[in-house]
């Protein structure tokens, strides 16, 4: 699992660095006025479709039930199944968009209320529109990529995404080129986002990765209807981080620049978010479900309790690392152009709160493969409703009195509310398996990581408030490069970690 769970991760990890390029070009770009609040709410829109389809999230339904119809009926069966579940999926989803369109207006208005009245309302609706053809592109994409997923073959599910952040590279930077306004840039990118979903399913298609679903039907009789009666309520918990982050943007569009502050905050949170809940998503739920399906428990306690380490020995570091170096990091990588310096104080702010949920968000992705493999959909959206209904009700009282910080820190609430949730459910109906190398090396990993963080908090002083962009940017490298390089020593100091058995792993055969 170590192999493919580093595959996956190394494809994120080159989408979100990619990320970060293309987030520092359009703060350059947009700033944080009208116009970008109104580009970064639809695009927040299109990000919940992409994390709700995608990255993972498709994969808790249609992996446990590809794999279920080829052990009960073999291959044949299974190629005619994703070949239902594929034509369905791309029928579905463009009359999905076709109403869409038709219902953005009043979709604008829920998700951001605080642009009633304002010119963010049109500017929101007309981008969204334009973003639009990429949920229509979503859906084969996701389904074709479950399917390599399904089969073990995780290297082109796991860098196709990389189109998407190259193509809105491209368009930013030819867009700053020309000094372009900002309305039209915005509406240039939205287009773009759409373009950059048919480029991900032509490189799919490209594979011939279309032969794994044969022959292509649409069909809504009882046996899609069942799918899809687990897919979904699936698809929306995988999606939690997402959720909240929208339940968020409601109550910010209320305030200027609020959209844009926690919006680019996030962004960060989403680098080791992305790296370990995507590959939990795509690698731990067909481990989890050939284990579940054999009865294995000491299999299914390996898979947990390795996801358990893999997820605490990666989000506890983040967490302390993006608190500590907030600042730092978001005055190099977006104060340029029209991003100034009050809104990278806000940003980081807001990123401090939001890193304190980071653990929390691993958390749940960790814990959800384990319901996902047992065919259990609903107790993970239960748990995610629950930290919604928080993050909305904490972000009313705090958002007014400390706005976006306040929201932010109501966003984390609500994650640990989810994950506290999802891990008392777990604990009553089934009990987690965590073996006792884990319950060994856990504490070992906390106290590493807390070492590394107060390495940085005393080396914060380094990078003085004034100073030349280049400097900036090699101090922080300094530190980062010094947090990791002691991190990594005090996991084999304290038995954490083996670097001999990581090697080990990544040889093994997946």
């Amino acid at each position: 699992m170590i192999r493919s769970f580093l595959t996956v991760s190394t494809g994120t990890l080159a989408s979100r660095l990619l990320g970060f390029a293309r987030d520092s070009l359009i703060a350059a770009l947009l700033g944080t006025g009208v116009g970008a609040d109104a580009f970064l709410a639809a695009f927040q829109l299109v990000n919940v479709v992409r994390r709700l389809l995608s990255e993972g999230a498709l994969n808790a339904a249609l992996i446990p039930a590809w794999l279920r119809v080829r052990g009960r009926d073999g291959e044949e069966a299974a190629s005619a199944f994703a070949g239902r579940v594929l034509g369905t999926v791309s029928v579905a989803l463009i009359v999905i968009s076709i109403g869409i369109a038709l219902l953005m207006p009043v979709i604008i208005m829920v998700i951001a209320p605080g642009f009633v009245g304002r010119a963010s309302l049109d500017l929101a609706v007309q981008n969204a529109r334009l973003m639009l053809p990429y949920l229509a592109f979503a859906g084969p994409v996701t389904v074709l990529m479950g399917l390599l997923n399904a089969q073990g073959r995780f290297a082109l599910t796991a860098f196709s995404p990389l189109l998407f952040n190259i193509a809105l590279i491209g368009t930013t930077a030819t867009l700053l080129a020309w000094h372009a306004d900002a309305s039209f840039a915005a509406w240039t990118l939205a287009a773009t986002v759409g373009i950059a979903g048919l480029l991900q399913l032509l490189m799919l298609l490209s594979q011939r990765s279309a032969q794994l679903a044969t022959p292509l039907r649409v069909s809504f009789g009882e046996e899609m209807r069942g799918f899809f009666a687990k897919a979904i309520p699936g698809m929306i918990a995988s999606s939690g981080p997402q959720w909240l982050m929208v339940s968020g943007a409601i109550i910010a569009s209320a305030t200027p620049s609020a959209v844009s502050w926690l919006y680019f905050a996030n962004r960060l949170i989403e680098l080791p978010l992305g790296i370990v809940g995507v590959a939990m998503g795509t690698v731990l739920v067909p481990e989890l479900t050939r284990a579940v399906g054999t009865g294995d428990r000491t299999a299914v306690a390996h898979a947990e309790s390795r996801a358990l380490e893999l997820a605490a020995g990666l989000a506890l570091p983040a967490t302390l690392g993006l608190a500590v170096l907030a600042e730092p990091i978001v005055k190099l990588l977006f104060e340029h152009g029209a991003f100034g310096a009050e809104d990278s104080a806000a940003t980081s702010r807001a990123l401090m709160w939001l890193a304190l949920g980071l653990p929390a968000h691993v958390l749940i992705k960790a814990l959800s493969p384990a319901f996902f493999a047992r065919g259990d959909t609903i107790a993970p959206l239960l748990a995610t409703a629950k930290g919604l209904v928080v993050a909305i009700a904490l972000a009313v009282v705090l958002g007014h009195f400390f706005g976006a910080s306040g929201i932010a820190a109501s966003i984390a609430a609500g994650a640990w509310s989810s994950a506290v949730s999802l891990l008392r459910k777990g604990t009553s109906e089934f009990g987690f398996s965590i073996d006792a190398g884990a319950r060994e090396r856990l504490p070992r990993i906390v106290l590493a990581a807390a070492a590394m963080g107060a390495l940085l908090w005393l080396t914060t002083g380094l990078i003085p408030s004034e100073t030349h962009h280049l400097v900036r940017f090699i101090v922080l490298g300094l530190q980062i490069a010094a947090g990791i390089t002691v991190y990594g020593l005090l996991l084999q100091i304290l038995g954490a970690a083996s670097l001999r058995a990581a090697v080990n792993a990544l040889k093994r055969p997946t």
